[in-house]
């Protein structure tokens, strides 16, 4: 049985203004190769699957054509709701679309109610020995759940803890009849640095966290909610997502696992990567030099985040730089070395103007980061003098 787990797909999202409809649609384009060219069974999806609770029309529509293709290549497709996502939207007619193989799970009462697929080949009218069963866990929103999972204290840890438990209660009775092979799907911040009898808060950077052996003892977890595609464990993965959503993603190599499942259990997990349909580009430095090294030449048709480091704030900074760089979609500035106008604080400068010139000056330098040049206070000056000139006519 292989599986293949992806999260995150954010259907709908757009990338600093940019509309990415377009490279989630060759997103799926290879995904459905992946799933042909691999004979992939079922295709994992751990949250996340729209970037917002009310998608737009052709963001559904493009969900609905993913489903129908990767169903018509073959695979079954198991689906749980992240923190993105309206869970109640995005299960409705779950009972439905599971007859054509799509299972969703983003409810607490579909915690234990996995898709359970045969791993052996049982002669006919006999149940098989060994089943592979997939559960999926949905975000859970600590304040509106812990009350339906019986859990005093509303946080991520307990939540997740009561959810798993739920699961654990059906594998145990399952295991009666044969042996079970369980995959679970959670949309989580599952970190190793934490465990379950930890007297720690538990949280990362204050962002509530749930221990890592909370999935002990399933065959394989399958997470989704990060969007760095990492092991935190031989059998508890982050896909992360299918695409870069931001800069900071610049030098991740998107792609899901692979994992091949039988009748003993996992006997591997393969990484499998998706071609970005844009590079991206980070560039730092003073705006000559980006303008002109040959080494940045690849970043022409790249999407861009530049930050400058010129001592003063370059003219005209971003129509030069789309000049070569023409997808640059984020500019900064952070002088090197500061500058001299940072050496004292704004309001001490004020105080040491000898004349209004010099406050107006040195307003638009604070608030610009570059001093005016002579067009810029000829201007100023005329101002000041026809506000003088007008005060002395009263």
């Amino acid at each position: 049985m292989r599986l293949l787990h992806t999260s995150d797909w954010h259907l709908g999202r757009s990338f600093h203004g940019v509309g990415m409809l377009d490279a989630q649609r060759d997103f799926i384009a290879q995904l459905v190769r992946t799933v042909t060219e691999h004979g992939v069974d079922v295709v994992l999806v751990a949250g996340d699957v729209y970037d917002r609770a009310l998608p737009g029309v052709d963001v559904v529509r493009l969900l609905d054509d993913a489903l129908v293709r990767l169903t018509a290549a073959g695979a079954q497709v198991v689906l749980t709701s992240g923190n993105h996502d309206s869970a109640i939207r995005l299960g409705f007619a779950s009972r439905l679309l599971e007859r054509g193989g799509v299972h969703l799970r983003t409810s607490i009462e579909s915690l234990d109610q996995p898709l359970l697929l045969p791993l052996d080949d049982a002669p006919d009218g006999h149940p098989a020995e060994a089943v592979l069963a997939i559960y999926g866990i949905p975000w859970l929103e600590p304040r509106l759940v812990a009350e339906q999972l019986g859990v005093d204290t509303a946080s991520h840890f307990e939540v997740t803890r009561a959810a798993t438990a739920l699961i654990r209660e059906d594998i145990e009775r399952r295991s009666a009849s044969a042996a079970v092979h369980s995959v679970v799907l959670a949309h989580t911040f599952a970190s190793g640095g934490i465990s379950s009898d930890s007297e720690r808060d538990l949280s990362i950077g204050g962002v509530g966290a749930v221990p890592l052996d909370l999935f002990d003892g399933f065959s394989y977890t399958a997470l989704g909610h990060l969007h760095g595609r990492q092991a935190l464990s031989p059998l508890v993965r982050y896909s992360g997502s299918p695409l870069a959503y931001s800069f900071s993603e610049a030098t991740h190599r998107k792609g899901g696992w692979l994992v091949e499942v039988g009748a003993e259990g996992v006997s591997s997990v393969q990484e499998v990567l998706w071609e970005a349909p844009r590079a991206l580009a980070v560039l730092r430095g003073p705006l000559e030099e980006l303008l002109g090294l040959p080494e940045h030449q690849w970043a022409e048709t790249a999407y861009c985040q530049v930050t400058l480091t010129d001592a003063q704030r370059p003219a005209r900074a971003m129509e030069r730089l789309r000049s070569r760089f023409p997808d640059t979609l984020v500019l900064g500035f952070d002088p090197e070395g500061g500058t001299a106008a940072a050496a004292s604080s704004y309001s001490s400068r004020l105080a040491e103007a000898p004349d209004d010139l010099s406050v107006c000056c040195g307003f638009l330098e604070h608030v610009r980061g570059r001093v005016p040049d002579d067009a810029e206070k000829a201007a100023l000056a005329d101002a000041l003098e026809n506000v003088r000139l007008l005060e002395a006519s009263r």
